[in-house]
């Protein structure tokens, strides 16, 4: 078994059994394991940000209208299959913040988008592992207000890593 796998385990049994679960002890009843793309070692990345030159606050809107601050602080570049593309990475005061929507939107995966932690190597680099991407606690149920992925962090490529759209069964 990978690590991966194991995460995935333990993401699993976290959400059925956990009383911090973002789930409701209805969905918890009917859960059968969060859904996920194969591990896809092409979509895991080691990269550098490139800081914007001014780190500007912006405002954005979670899925019950409140706002939330973050700073625009880079962007990253890779490429999917062919395509080039580019992500703006965002700093909160627990760290960076890098939400996205993929091409899949809305059939495979959640339609306000999904997010990753990616981990300092230490070395002016980022890990950028997709495969770790997942689902903001409002894909779940309503109970939740999670920050809604900025336009310019839509993707016209399929991200097939990670989470997939959630449904108990």
């Amino acid at each position: 078994m990978s690590a991966l796998t194991d995460f995935r385990k333990m993401k699993d049994a976290y959400f059925l059994s956990d009383p911090q679960s973002p789930l409701t002890k209805q969905q918890k009843h009917d859960f059968k394991g969060l859904h996920y793309f194969p591990e896809n070692p092409a979509l895991r990345f080691v990269l550098k940000i490139e800081p914007f030159a001014e780190k500007e606050t912006v405002s954005i809107q979670t899925s019950k209208g409140d706002i939330r601050s973050y700073v625009r602080f880079g962007e990253i570049n890779f490429a999917v299959e062919t395509r080039q593309v580019r992500l703006t990475v965002y700093e909160t005061e627990h760290g960076f913040f890098l939400p996205f929507v993929d091409a899949l939107v809305g059939k495979e995966t959640y339609p306000a988008g999904r997010y990753l932690e990616i981990e300092d190597q230490g070395d002016s680099t980022f890990l950028v592992d997709f495969n770790m991407a997942y689902n903001p606690y409002c894909a779940y149920n309503d109970r939740w207000s999670c920050p809604l992925t900025p336009l310019e962090n839509h993707l016209s490529v399929a991200i097939r890593a990670g989470e997939k759209l959630f449904s108990v069964h």
